[in-house]
């Protein structure tokens, strides 16, 4: 690990963490918090997917369902309007939007071989979007003079990494240039984000042989072919599965590769003394 124990934590003038963890679990938060200090860089590795990765294949499909329509596919044929995604560390709705569900077109969903064409984008876009971190720690110290740095990853991580290799490279990777920090909820935190979910179900990216796994044992279990899918019906069946998927890889990831805090203890920091008290005690509890 990049810090061997809490005192070379402690010691270190910069200090380097990505946290990973589910969506809603206090990632932003806390980055928000560090980011307020003045101290902390905050790199957003959803932001960097959107705006670097892509925002060609985002605006392509509004330029796509703008054809469709015959006033704008006039203006956009003689190039009088441009249509470009206005993505903010607030809000990813364009990268969501693209990304979509599969089932039924009439209700919003997508061919489940294209749905597998946009989750396979979004997968390379992220691992180049965190590989990215190292370059944006080296931009952080040498443009802005930022001391600190945080890179707020996705909750999808664990989907493209193997925790139990030594080689992985994406995590190798991470863990030269960061801290790993899983935010661990409880089972309560869990029932939470379900709920949350089931009033606003928004897509997700998952590992190839779980989306595939998932998607036949509802078209099984429901007796419906591809087409006949009512996509956020599927997202919020799918959703609980992917929570029980995810935490065994993210534990292996804390255990292989970095530390654990819990999302009532990232609640309650609110300043940066209170984050590298946090960090401390996590270090000193792996010894």
């Amino acid at each position: 690990m990049l810090y061997s124990s809490a005192q070379a934590w402690r010691d270190a003038p910069s200090k380097r963490v990505l946290f990973f963890g589910m969506s809603g679990l206090g990632k932003t938060y806390v980055s928000n918090v560090l980011r307020g200090s003045g101290q902390w860089f905050h790199y957003s590795a959803d932001y960097r997917i959107g705006t670097r990765y892509m925002g060609e294949y985002i605006a392509d499909n509004a330029k796509a369902e703008a054809m469709k329509v015959p006033f704008l596919r006039d203006l956009l044929l003689t190039d009088s309007i441009d249509i470009s995604s206005n993505i903010t560390f607030e809000n990813l709705s364009a990268v969501t939007a693209y990304l979509g569900v599969p089932g039924d077109p009439t209700k919003g969903g997508l061919p489940i071989a294209e749905y597998h064409t946009r989750q396979d984008q979004f997968r390379r876009a992220e691992i180049d979007a965190l590989l990215d971190t190292g370059y944006f720690i080296n931009r952080s110290e040498r443009i802005y003079g930022y001391p600190h740095f945080i890179c707020d990853s996705g909750g999808s991580i664990c989907e493209w990494v193997d925790a139990n290799d030594p080689d992985d490279p994406l995590l190798k990777n991470l863990s030269e240039h960061t801290l790993l920090v899983w935010i661990k909820g409880t089972d309560a935190h869990t029932q939470e984000l379900i709920r949350r979910f089931d009033r606003a179900p928004k897509p997700m990216a998952y590992q190839p042989a779980f989306l595939t796994r998932v998607w036949e044992e509802y078209l099984s279990e429901n007796n419906i072919s591809d087409v006949d899918v009512d996509p956020h019906a599927f997202l919020r069946w799918t959703y609980a599965q992917a929570l029980a998927h995810r935490q065994p890889r993210y534990e292996a990831m804390a255990e292989n590769w970095g530390v654990t805090v819990t999302a009532d203890q990232i609640s309650q920091v609110e300043s940066n003394s209170d984050f590298e008290e946090l960090i401390s005690s996590a270090l000193e509890a792996r010894t």
